[in-house]
């Protein structure tokens, strides 16, 4: 008797807190306002703007860019490949981890720099080519970086 009686108690139970944590929003208007019948959505944050700097070597001056995306914009050569791979990827800036442990294969000598916001978040990233790890994230976000340039 006594598991029946918890086996059809804690149920209820569970319904009575779920349906206790739900309509305790009011309204935002006044009785003496009227609404307008559709919800206006403000911004709550600036738009995102990254400027990716990329160099063909660390001694080569900078190609320099401005991006935002949602929609792309900016003076980036390739915004929409460029807003689309940074969509792709969960947290596109974040730095592979010091411990884990990479291949030795070299990609080059570019590297690039992002600054700015992206998703309401600071930016302060770089990338490069120096080895497998370094070189998957360049890879996965390979249109960011437009056309790297040559080495002269």
């Amino acid at each position: 008797m006594r598991y029946r009686t918890l086996f059809l108690a804690t149920p209820g139970l569970a319904l009575i807190l779920a349906s206790a944590a739900c309509g305790s929003e009011r309204a935002s208007t006044t009785p003496d306002q009227k609404g307008s019948g559709s919800a206006a959505v403000q911004p709550t944050q600036a738009a995102d703007r990254l400027i990716v700097q990329v160099k063909a070597s660390p001694q080569a001056p900078a190609q320099k860019w401005t991006l935002t995306c949602d929609p792309a914009g900016g003076d980036h050569p390739k915004k929409d490949a460029a807003c689309a791979a940074l969509a792709k990827s969960a947290d596109p800036f974040k730095a592979p981890p010091k411990d884990r442990i990479c291949t030795k294969i070299y990609g080059g000598p570019e590297t690039a720099t992002v600054t700015g916001t992206w998703k309401g978040r600071p930016v302060d990233a770089s990338f490069g080519r120096a080895d497998g790890c370094q070189l998957h994230r360049w890879t996965g976000l390979a249109p960011l970086f437009g056309d790297v340039p040559k080495v002269r």
